[in-house]
């Protein structure tokens, strides 16, 4: 108060007579005032994953990916779960579907849906084995992984899974596939044949055996299908599992 009015005499000083008006005193005061009484900006909110901790950022992440991990096993075990899916669905091996064209000129086609139908339902049986895998490697996820998945593109989560667990995966599979196949006399005659024709460069390598065949697809439609749920929650954060989830996903989605 007292800085105010000394400043107030000192104009009232410098300024002629003819000009002293109290509002003019008033507004040249505000300015000389206005530097100091300016007070520094206070710092920006953090925007973005910046505002949440390291911590925080994997916890969530952790949420999601469990959920559509769980999401993914689960829509592909019940049953058509495979079978019923276009876009997962095993076919023929690529020889064999030379094959079935001739069958089904025969009226044989049977064979083929039959062969068809056993080789996904082996895949459904096969994919509960993923759970328990899965769920592991979300466990083991380091904040690392987690503020590059976060960042990375729509299926980064997926690569993530895929790098991590496919191997183990297949050796889970694999049992359950040939223990599936065993009751399908189709499969042990494909296989037999096929091992030959594989010899003589008739038949590729990867097609040979039936049960090999059937694990990996059942590997790639499972893959698939988290990618699928990875991608819906990036896209709508709001349907991820969990409070916190929810708002980094959000805050990834806005920046």
């Amino acid at each position: 108060m007292m800085r105010r009015t000394l400043l107030l005499g000192m104009l009232a000083l410098s300024m002629p007579v003819s000009a002293l008006d109290l509002d003019q005193l008033k507004a040249r005061l505000n300015e000389l005032e206005q530097p100091a009484a300016t007070s520094p900006s206070p710092a920006a909110k953090p925007s973005g994953l910046a505002q949440f901790t390291a911590q925080e950022q994997t916890a969530s992440l952790k949420q999601a990916l469990t959920q559509g991990a769980e999401t993914a096993v689960a829509r592909l075990a019940k049953e058509n779960g495979y079978l019923g899916n276009d876009k997962v669905r095993i076919p023929l091996p690529e020889n064999l579907q030379r094959a079935d064209r001739t069958l089904r000129k025969v009226g044989l086609g049977r064979y083929s849906d039959e062969l068809t139908t056993s080789m996904n339902r082996a895949a459904e049986a096969a994919v509960p084995e993923a759970k328990a895998l899965l769920v592991d490697a979300v466990k083991h996820m380091t904040v690392g992984d987690a503020k590059g998945i976060l960042l990375g593109g729509d299926d980064a989560a997926t690569q993530y899974f895929r790098r991590n667990t496919e191997t183990a995966l297949g050796a889970r599979f694999k049992p359950v596939v040939t223990q599936s196949m065993q009751k399908v006399g189709l499969a042990r005659a494909y296989n037999r044949f096929a091992g030959q024709g594989a010899q003589l460069g008739l038949v590729n390598q990867d097609d040979a055996n039936l049960e090999d065949y059937i694990t990996r697809k059942a590997l790639d439609g499972l893959f698939l299908m988290m990618a699928e749920q990875e991608k819906e929650i990036r896209a709508h954060p709001l349907q991820a599992a969990g409070d916190l989830a929810r708002k980094v996903f959000s805050a990834v989605r806005g920046q």
